[in-house]
């Protein structure tokens, strides 16, 4: 189970190794990705809060990223943090995300980046739920449910 200082590392010192890569030119990302979605996950954008009904539906399921289908949350982990955007305590994996330090707009913030095509998700923060105390919010069109 991860916890903040374990993200803290990652985000300093190396992510973890993650099972495979993909890399795509920009090109490739424009023709496989709608306008929104490319917004986001390329130019890591921010959709407007409670702009998807993901925020708050809690059904069993897999989230997988949309660039490149890496399994990046359970459903089991997922919450209501009345934020506006989808909301996790972990991630499927370890290796599923990586970690980015984020000091643009004025702020300190972790951005989470799929670990294995560098898509932007959103940022983590360290006032989620016990037992992790961990929120990872994410855009919800970063991912797809299966």
């Amino acid at each position: 189970m991860l916890k903040w200082n374990d993200i803290v590392n990652f985000a300093n010192y190396g992510n973890p190794t993650p099972v495979r890569k993909v890399v795509k030119t920009d090109q490739q990302w424009r023709e496989l990705l709608n306008e929104e979605q490319y917004y986001v996950t390329r130019k890591k954008g921010t959709e407007r809060p409670n702009s998807s009904s993901s925020c708050t539906l809690l059904e069993p399921g897999k989230y997988v990223c949309v660039c490149c289908d890496n399994l990046l949350f359970d459903a089991d982990e997922k919450f209501d943090s009345g934020t506006g955007w989808p909301s996790f305590t972990q991630p499927a994996t370890e290796e599923a995300i990586g970690y980015v330090m984020d000091n643009s707009h004025g702020m300190e913030r972790v951005e989470v980046v799929c670990n294995v095509c560098d898509a932007h998700l959103g940022h983590i923060f360290p006032d989620g739920p016990l037992p992790t105390g961990l929120r990872y919010c994410v855009n919800a069109l970063a991912m797809k449910k299966l």
